[in-house]
């Protein structure tokens, strides 16, 4: 009986610590993202120039079903239009909403295809020219699918938007200058991309605040307010 409870322990903390590490690993894409901004955004355009030939090529060559195939395509059509004012969003944006929901819609549809394939019609399957599929998709393959087609370009974007909530309204505007070389205005909007907190970070600091205010409040550590110095 103790050792169950011991299983239980231990899987809650192995739960703690990995997602501890995966809070840790978002934080530093994001401060490699705002460091180079530029190279992120080619970066993510080539992605998705990727994933919708990936696309093409499993329409092509693994018969994919056409429709659900042209609506992943038109997503990536979508989460491309984010990159025209990167790294900056505004989450009250028709394009962000909209991203948002074709990333559930999109996930949605694959795993409804995934998990019920489609069954031929008897006419069909009364053809001799009819094979039937020798093999469905194994774990591998359908979790590559989503990794890689489904989820790599929302998660992506996720870590190198930045909220225009925590850019100043100055960034916006000298990211914006006219002019060819590097003129005042773009130098000043190469020194102010910095400020704008992606959105990655924005949510971890907000867990992070909420973690040490509970902290405080079940007397695991000192109110940094009432100068008793930092949370242990």
């Amino acid at each position: 009986m103790f050792l169950a409870l011991l299983s239980y322990i231990g899987i809650i903390v192995g739960f703690i610590f990995l997602t501890l590490a995966i809070a840790a690993g978002l934080y530093y894409l994001s401060e490699l993202v705002e460091e180079h901004s530029r190279f992120t955004k080619r970066l993510l355009e080539k992605l998705i120039y990727g994933i919708i030939a990936t696309h093409v090529l499993l329409l092509a060559f693994d018969h994919f079903p056409f429709w659900l195939t042209l609506f992943s395509i038109g997503t990536q059509v979508v989460y491309y239009q984010n990159l025209k004012q990167f790294p900056f969003i505004q989450l009250s944006s028709g394009v962000f909403i909209s991203s948002c929901v074709l990333v559930l819609l999109n996930h949605y549809f694959w795993f409804q295809h995934f998990s019920r394939p489609s069954i031929p019609p008897p006419t069909l399957r009364s053809s001799p020219l009819y094979e039937p599929p020798s093999t469905f998709p194994s774990f591998s393959e359908v979790s590559s699918f989503f990794g890689i087609c489904v989820w790599l370009v929302p998660f992506s974007l996720f870590v190198s938007l930045s909220a225009g909530d925590n850019v100043l309204p100055s960034t916006v505007e000298s990211t914006n200058g006219f002019g060819s070389g590097m003129g005042d205005g773009e130098r000043a909007g190469t020194a102010t991309l910095r400020k704008g907190q992606g959105m990655a970070k924005v949510v971890i600091g907000k867990v992070q605040e909420g973690v040490a205010e509970v902290a405080r409040v079940i007397g695991w550590g000192d109110d940094p307010r009432s100068g008793g110095g930092r949370i242990v």
